[in-house]
């Protein structure tokens, strides 16, 4: 079995003591290829030497890909010349979408106004590059959405990251022709249960799969969760079991569904 982590913070201090374990894990999991994600200017030049090493190590056990972009929390650092890098940065091999990019009315961060701003020249970027953009969103549907619609018809591929909204925005999303990426809180038994009646409704050829590691640790797993709290790639075969249950097909179908869209969808070679 084959899975695809289309989002994983490889880059945060978190992971720096034991990275080789972390992926050789991955890999013995099945999670043969990781999309590490881009949050800031300096995550992004991480992320991307990241994915350069690997993509120069014959004997990697785990295929590496990265996100360039600025994260909606960081988006009082957005300027010209933050533009001109992020540019320069989704042009060297091993990128394969521009993000983490979006709204965040939940925690405002950096102010709405600079927020949309970013949102929507990073948008501009992904256009002109015709790349895939890697989009994130709370509490900003409002907003989000026409932004992403003004966009939409000369963007490539969209994937609404960590999605975690209700049964209008998963439609709103889908007949944008986005895709749509899960995490582990569809495994979460306490606050996940509206996404786990709603989700069934995206398409399988629309359904990608992440663990947003080290965070959102799926409850499903046996036994105790690891004692940092830290969640990691091995664990995104929870994601997909749960996902498997509640579409009631085989884990099997999952793997081939998800692995085939992100193959699709960023452009990699299978």
């Amino acid at each position: 079995m084959n899975l695809t982590d289309i989002g994983v913070n490889l880059a945060d201090k978190r992971f720096l003591s034991d990275m080789t374990l972390v992926l050789e894990r991955a890999a013995a999991a099945g999670v043969t290829r990781q999309i590490i994600t881009g949050t800031s200017l300096e995550g992004s030049r991480s992320a991307l030497q990241l994915a350069a090493n690997n993509l120069r190590n014959n004997d990697a056990v785990v295929q590496l890909y990265a996100t360039c972009g600025i994260h909606p929390h960081q988006a009082s650092d957005f300027s010209t010349s933050a533009l001109s890098e992020l540019r320069l940065l989704a042009q060297q091999p091993g990128i394969v979408a521009i993000g983490e990019t979006g709204l965040d009315f939940n925690r405002d961060f950096s102010p709405r106004p600079e927020q949309e701003k970013a949102f929507a020249e990073q948008l501009q970027l992904a256009t002109e590059l015709s790349l895939p953009v890697f989009l994130h969103q709370r509490d900003a549907h409002e907003r989000f959405l026409p932004l992403l619609k003004e966009h939409r018809d000369t963007l490539k591929n969209v994937v609404v990251h960590c999605f975690t909204g209700n049964r209008k925005e998963l439609f709103d999303y889908l007949d944008l022709d986005c895709h749509i990426g899960i995490t582990g809180w569809v495994c979460d038994e306490r606050r996940g249960k509206p996404l786990q009646e709603i989700v069934k409704n995206i398409p399988l050829n629309r359904l990608l799969i992440e663990t947003d590691s080290p965070y959102l640790t799926p409850r499903n797993m046996p036994g105790k969760p690891p004692k940092s709290g830290r969640n990691e790639p091995s664990l995104l075969i929870y994601v997909a079991q749960k996902l498997a249950e509640i579409y009631a097909i085989k884990l099997d179908e999952i793997a081939i569904s998800t692995q085939e869209n992100s193959t699709v969808f960023f452009s990699i070679e299978a």
